[in-house]
């Protein structure tokens, strides 16, 4: 009777095993573009009122611009959690969530949640309406475009700030740390089927060497590569010296 016991409870004991052993979620060109426009969107803000750094804000600015192209691509073409037909959902789905984690029970979802997936909607739609007005007001819209620009980026802030700390609340109530899953990829406590066949390197790669690439023209010839709208004002700006280096005018 022991021994059919034994034999009845081993199954249950190797998924749980199989459970706690990390499972690939976040494929490498999800988790580039995450982390490369959080940084080219801080550094755009960053660099958005000083002349010496025109230069960057523009490098910044075409770089998100790029990437949330990229996204847009990724998110028909990329793998199973990347795919945009894997977290749109409806307002009733994410209403019923944020009621859920205000009781501090929330369901689990292994790639995005529905919170999580209006943050997504919203950083893509307030990133290509930022970057597209920006390249409008460089390629000859000027300062009459100046307002909705700084508008859009002032709500794209406030998205980020509310998308910073729905990661924190969900990290907690889920009992996961989100920020390393999205910097190495996966998640403990998954079935093994719940994981991506692969972490598709090469995209991956490929979308990094192509940023190293525009920010190597960029900061070597100190202007903006490909002739892009707004190269020539960058140039002007740094006549003077390097990136930042000193000069007589005034920051703004």
């Amino acid at each position: 009777m022991m021994m059919m016991t034994a034999v009845h409870d081993a199954p249950p004991a190797r998924e749980a095993v199989e459970r706690d052993r990390p499972v690939l979620v976040w494929d490498l060109p999800t988790r580039v573009f995450h982390w490369s426009l959080a940084v080219c969107f801080a550094g755009a803000w960053l660099t958005s009122d000083s002349e010496r750094q025109h230069l960057l804000h523009l490098l910044f600015g075409y770089s998100l611009f790029g990437l949330v192209l990229f996204r847009l691509a990724w998110g028909l073409v990329g793998s199973r959690y990347a795919r945009f037909s894997e977290f749109l959902r409806g307002p009733g789905a994410t209403w019923r969530y944020v009621l859920s984690m205000a009781r501090g029970a929330p369901a689990h979802f292994v790639g995005h949640n529905p919170a999580g997936a209006v943050a997504i909607w919203l950083l893509l739609g307030l990133g290509l309406a930022t970057a597209g007005v920006g390249v409008a007001m460089v390629a000859g819209g000027g300062e009459a475009l100046e307002d909705v620009h700084e508008a859009l980026a002032t709500a794209m802030l406030v998205v980020v700030g509310l998308h910073l700390l729905g990661v924190v609340v969900g990290s907690v109530l889920h009992r996961e740390n989100l920020p390393r899953a999205m910097l190495t990829g996966r998640k403990a406590g998954l079935r093994p089927e719940d994981g991506i066949a692969r972490p598709s390197r090469l995209a991956g790669g490929l979308l990094l060497l192509a940023l190293a690439a525009f920010w190597t023209l960029g900061l070597s010839q100190q202007r903006l590569p490909f002739g892009l709208p707004g190269g020539a004002e960058a140039a002007e700006g740094h006549d003077g010296g390097a990136v930042g280096g000193d000069h007589d005018g005034d920051d703004d």
